[in-house]
């Protein structure tokens, strides 16, 4: 059969292999990178970055911190303060680089599991901490920071993406100078190498590459789209995946911090000088559970996971700054007690999030209520009444 199709290569239907463990598959990946494991800073040809210490003082401050936010929810959840949590454990370094590559004007459509692309837009982590616990649909307001609500619907923010970004397209909030950094707006899309076989995100690709929309897809390959390794999802790096729709792909090392800035911001700057969409891949790895609902240990190797915690993205920017740039253990200590006070409060807020009152939710729904639902919600008052005095 695959020797008798023309134009088709005969490994095209070659019968699919057993799974590549990660570990691997890593040894064989080409990616940019501009910070080893070993804290050791590298060149590259296209990438380079050029801020200084005290900024990487500022991203090894940033991973620390939102990592200390990702342990203490998982504690709260695995104490019954939450619902469900999703970590972010492993994948600091390419939330925070991305993050730290926005500007003012850019627009973000995360899943629900950028924690640190949160932090770095200034939404206050109790917002997040209520979603999952079911007090709230997202006490944040977009507007604010520039931050939309966490999509749950797996790929489907992509779109929104993609729509927002021809927006800003078609409001003239694109071009200009290309040499400026901060001239003109871009949106970016998280999503994941799971959700990479989702409908919408090709969807998505499609309209941003022919309308030359000025978005950034950041997909953050975890390698495990819950318990499907990326063998299963694809024959083909994912950042290949951009050429066939017709706009540049890139893959980065995704626990490199500099190295995810200096892309992401590349990235940034073609959008918003009205080049069009890119696609990043950032490679990296989920330490964690897909949620504290999962159970990795049913699917995948435990030796994987000691290998990448030597690829861990925030011991690489400590070595760097403790070898090269002569940081002293007072500013680590520093950095741990203001962890110690998030986490603190953290605690604090949770508890002390007072219970939703269901009517309220109808106050939610528009901008200004309608009478149709100003109706509904005075019929729903009146029977959650009629319940009152009973045992």
């Amino acid at each position: 059969m695959s020797e008798s199709v023309p134009g088709i290569a005969p490994e095209v239907f070659a019968p699919v292999e057993a799974p590549v463990s990660p570990t691997q598959a890593s040894e064989e990946v080409e990616f940019v990178q501009l910070l080893t494991p070993e804290g050791e800073r590298v060149e590259h040809p296209d990438y380079s970055f050029d801020l200084d210490d005290e900024v990487i003082k500022g991203f090894y401050r940033d991973m620390t911190l939102v990592r200390r936010i990702d342990t203490e929810a998982t504690a709260l959840q695995r104490q019954g303060e939450l619902g469900i949590w999703a970590s972010l454990l492993g994948q600091e370094a390419a939330q925070i680089g991305s993050g730290r590559a926005l500007n003012k004007k850019d627009m973000v459509f995360p899943t629900y599991r950028e924690h640190g692309v949160a932090w770095c837009q200034g939404v206050d982590p109790l917002n997040l901490l209520g979603l999952f616990r079911g007090v709230d649909q997202g006490a944040w307001d977009p507007r604010d920071n520039n931050f939309h609500l966490y999509t749950i619907v797996i790929g489907a923010q992509t779109l929104h993406a993609t729509g927002y970004a021809m927006g800003q397209q078609r409001d003239g909030a694109v071009g200009g100078d290309p040499d400026s950094d901060t001239d003109g707006e871009a949106t970016v899309a998280y999503f994941g190498d799971g959700a990479s076989s989702q409908g919408d995100v090709n969807e998505a690709f499609i309209y941003a590459s022919v309308f030359n929309a000025p978005v950034v897809f950041f997909c953050q390959n975890n390698q495990w789209a819950i318990s499907e390794p990326i063998d299963r999802q694809t024959r083909i790096p994912l950042y290949q995946r951009a050429a066939g729709f017709g706009f540049p792909g890139v893959r980065v090392d995704g626990n490199d911090v500099l190295a995810t800035y200096a892309v992401t911001q590349q990235a940034l700057k073609r959008a918003r000088e009205g080049s069009g969409p890119t696609l990043v891949e950032a490679y990296t790895y989920r330490m964690g559970a897909h949620t504290t609902s999962d159970d990795p240990t049913k699917y995948r190797l435990s030796e994987d996971l000691e290998y990448w915690k030597l690829k861990d993205p925030i011991e690489r920017v400590k070595a760097y700054l403790t070898r090269s740039a002569g940081v002293g253990p007072d500013f680590f200590d520093a950095i741990e007690a203001e962890a110690d006070g998030i986490a603190a409060r953290l605690r604090e807020g949770c508890l002390s999030m007072p219970d939703p009152t269901l009517t309220d939710f109808f106050d939610h729904a528009y901008v200004e209520q309608t009478p149709q639902l100003a109706e509904q919600q005075a019929q729903y008052a009146a029977y959650a009444a009629s319940f009152e005095g009973e045992n």
